[in-house]
């Protein structure tokens, strides 16, 4: 089993800290997404994160379903 990167690591913790800052649950996130026209399973999402592996596109429509204007890198 591939173990995540640290840069894997770095870009899932980036959301989930964004998500956190704006009080949005996986649940939430799922509805927010579903509003911009991607359909996402809370599972997949949780997965997702744990992992660290997604895709640039997914987090964009992440930061773009709950109205991130900035992140902190």
């Amino acid at each position: 089993m591939v173990e995540k990167t640290d840069w894997e690591a770095r870009v899932a913790n980036l959301l989930k800290a964004e998500l956190k800052r704006k009080g949005v649950t996986y649940a939430q996130l799922v509805e927010k997404l579903a509003e911009i026209g991607v359909d996402e399973k809370e599972v997949n999402i949780r997965n997702k994160l744990a992992r660290g592996k997604f895709s640039a596109a997914f987090l964009v429509q992440c930061l773009e379903a709950v109205d991130a204007k900035e992140i902190r890198i």
